[in-house]
């Protein structure tokens, strides 16, 4: 059986070196979905929306990568003075993803931005920024000053959910990258892992093939079982 073909979305970036604009993905999600069994192909920012609509029929699986802000107009958001990299054609092209992806049944594995991705293409909101916005908030944004893989704090996994029978644990230490999160969570999605200060760091699409998606970055901690097990399982979906 061939390798299964995941589409990995991309960001905007400039080549100092080269002087020239160019898409990009880190290449930890590659490295793992590698290691996993995937062939991981990255999907460009300049597609029409029929374009990626094709694109999309010919994947088995896409990664939503981590990333900038989402554009705050797209879920009524509140502006805040710590949005950063908001990128209107990487929102558009992931939004339009999200639908088709979940429309077509197509297995989709989103990593924190993804997450909140995920959450505005069905209609729910974020926090602009979660220290300003939730009460009792914990840290959530340890970037720039910690390693990417820095444990910053404990995640209370709902039991019965996919993401419970994949771990194969209650609680998860995990790092923690981001400033804005799921304020209201849309209606058609589960939410199935919390924060200790209640912000949800996990969400389910009930009834898809795979639909999950982290608030996390399990692509910088593989060595540990139960992240690894994340792109396995996700994988493996990708592949039936």
């Amino acid at each position: 059986m061939p390798s299964p073909l995941v589409g990995v979305t991309t960001r905007s970036t400039f080549s100092d070196l080269y002087q020239i604009p160019m898409v990009s993905a880190p290449r930890s999600y590659c490295e793992a979905l590698v290691r996993a069994g995937a062939l991981p192909v990255l999907i460009p920012l300049n597609l029409s929306q029929t374009a990626v609509r094709e694109l999309q029929a010919r994947l088995d699986g896409v990664l939503f990568t981590g990333g900038g802000d989402i554009e705050t107009a797209r879920f009524n958001g509140a502006d805040h003075a710590e949005v950063y990299d908001v990128d209107p054609e990487r929102d558009r092209i992931e939004l339009d993803l999200v639908k088709d992806t979940t429309a077509g049944e197509t297995p989709f594995l989103g990593i924190c931005r993804g997450l909140q991705v995920l959450n505005v293409a069905f209609g729910g909101t974020l926090h602009t920024h979660i220290a300003d916005q939730l009460p009792g908030a914990l840290q959530h944004s340890y970037f720039p000053g910690h390693p990417w893989d820095y444990l910053a704090h404990p995640v209370r996994v709902g039991e019965g959910s996919r993401l419970a029978e994949i771990v194969g644990e209650p609680i998860l230490q995990v790092n923690s990258l981001h400033h804005q999160g799921v304020k209201e969570v849309a209606g058609a999605l589960k939410p199935v892992a919390y924060a200790p200060d209640g912000l949800v760091e996990a969400l389910e699409l009930p009834g898809h093939r795979f639909g999950l998606a982290v608030q996390w970055h399990p692509e910088w901690l593989v060595d540990d079982p139960a992240m690894q097990a994340i792109f396995n399982a996700f994988v493996a979906a990708c592949g039936e």
